[in-house]
């Protein structure tokens, strides 16, 4: 949790994305905007997998912040694996009536490296490579909501 409980930081990566890269120690949730399907398809162009909206995305995040109290108003952080689907996230919540929304750009991995002996892996930029504070162990209340049953 932020050193500030009145800002509210969604983790937007699927959970898988969650489970095997672990997730910033500040977030309070993980509610992922796209999701694996259970028989994704193979896109050819990215050489991987689909992934799909969360059609449950919009309640779940409402439910979420109103059982908190986030507001309308409230600030609200969103991050992803590098800074597309968050930037979607926060554009989808603000068509909600969210206000004050601030996606991070360069995400929890960042950019791929151009050159070098990394090149073409996510170490450029981003949260974990900025020596911010993250783990693997995903705390109970950062698991999706759906999953607190």
């Amino acid at each position: 949790m932020l050193a500030d409980d009145s800002v509210l930081f969604v983790d937007v990566r699927s959970r898988a994305e969650v489970a095997f890269l672990g997730l910033p120690s500040e977030a309070d949730v993980n509610i992922p905007y796209m999701m694996m399907p259970m028989m994704a398809d193979f896109d050819e162009e990215k050489q991987g997998y689909a992934l799909e909206i969360n059609p449950d995305f919009p309640t779940v995040f409402k439910a979420y912040a109103d059982e908190y109290g986030f507001s309308v108003s409230s600030p609200i952080i969103v991050l992803c694996r590098s800074g597309s689907r968050s930037a979607k996230a926060a554009n989808l919540l603000y068509d909600m009536g969210y206000a004050n929304i601030y996606s991070i750009v360069d995400g929890y991995e960042g950019d791929k490296a151009k050159d070098g002996p990394t090149k073409g892996q996510r170490t450029v930029n981003g949260w974990r490579n900025g020596g911010f504070a993250w783990s693997y162990k995903i705390r109970p209340e950062q698991a999706y909501p759906e999953d607190r049953s």
